[in-house]
């Protein structure tokens, strides 16, 4: 899957975002006026607007995110919310306990296979419209515990992931450009066609099966419908090889003594 990455002004490692989440064309309702002249009616008290973006502007500048912390990348969530990174300069100093009342989810640290099932049930509790932040290595792709045996190779092989946000741990300033970029995802959704919120595009799983703890591994590894293991450009870029050509349904010996029909007529 291709990324776009976004470089943060203030140095922070840069926050990766959904490719899903280009631009679209301006909204029709507000006409063919460039922005230019539309933030020049604003400057004189004048705001040209339509109701589909007033609502993406609403929705972007009021987020909640989920009260919750998985490892160390948690801390730098809370330092996010103190008052030097002032996270509610953004409109999202509202963590709420209550997967009821939260549209966010950041799934900060290290998931293991014995917390995933947990923090999917979390997700499916959460209203629509909601969204997710894989925040720091581990939550992306298992950091250093990546080989290990107990912990999930990424939040997104069961959760769909709107924003990355790459580094161990991130600093605060990294999360607050992922929430940014975040705020544009949101503002440029519509309510229908193309550019439509993840849930209300056609053929999208409402609620995630939860995964069970079984005697190796979870029960399924990934959701069905919400995770595609990414396959590697080698094998991608190999043409399939017919069974006539293909060596490997022969034997080594089949392969090496010739047929009889060949050895009659030597």
């Amino acid at each position: 899957m291709s990324t776009a990455a976004f470089t943060s002004p203030t140095g922070a490692a840069p926050a990766v975002s959904d490719p899903a989440a280009t631009k679209p064309e301006p909204f029709p309702a507000c006409g063919n006026i460039p922005d230019a002249e539309r933030e020049e009616l604003r400057r004189r008290g004048i705001l040209v607007t339509c109701l589909e973006e007033l609502y993406g502007w609403g929705r972007a500048n009021s987020i909640w995110p989920l009260q919750f912390g998985l490892a160390c990348c948690a801390i730098e969530m809370i330092a996010a919310a103190t008052a030097r990174f002032d996270i509610a300069r953004f409109g999202a100093e509202i963590f709420r306990p209550s997967p009821r009342q939260a549209d966010l989810m950041i799934v900060s640290g290290t998931v293991t296979k014995k917390m995933a099932p947990q923090v999917v049930r979390l997700w499916n509790q959460m209203p629509e419209p909601k969204y997710c932040i894989a925040m720091g290595a581990c939550a992306i792709s298992g950091g250093p515990f990546k080989q290990g045996y107990n912990v999930l190779k990424g939040i997104d092989r069961f959760i769909p992931v709107d924003i990355y946000i790459p580094g161990c741990p991130p600093r605060p300033e990294a999360l607050l450009n992922g929430l940014v970029q975040l705020q544009e995802k949101i503002r440029a959704e519509r309510v229908t066609g193309e550019h439509a919120a993840r849930h209300l595009r056609p053929g999208v799983i409402a609620e995630i099966p939860v995964p069970e703890c079984g005697e190796t591994d979870l029960v399924p590894p990934f959701a069905p419908g919400a995770f595609r293991p990414p396959t590697p450009p080698a094998l991608a870029a190999q043409p399939a090889a017919s069974p006539a050509t293909s060596s490997r349904s022969q034997s080594p010996s089949a392969a090496a003594a010739p047929s009889a029909p060949a050895a009659a007529k030597a």
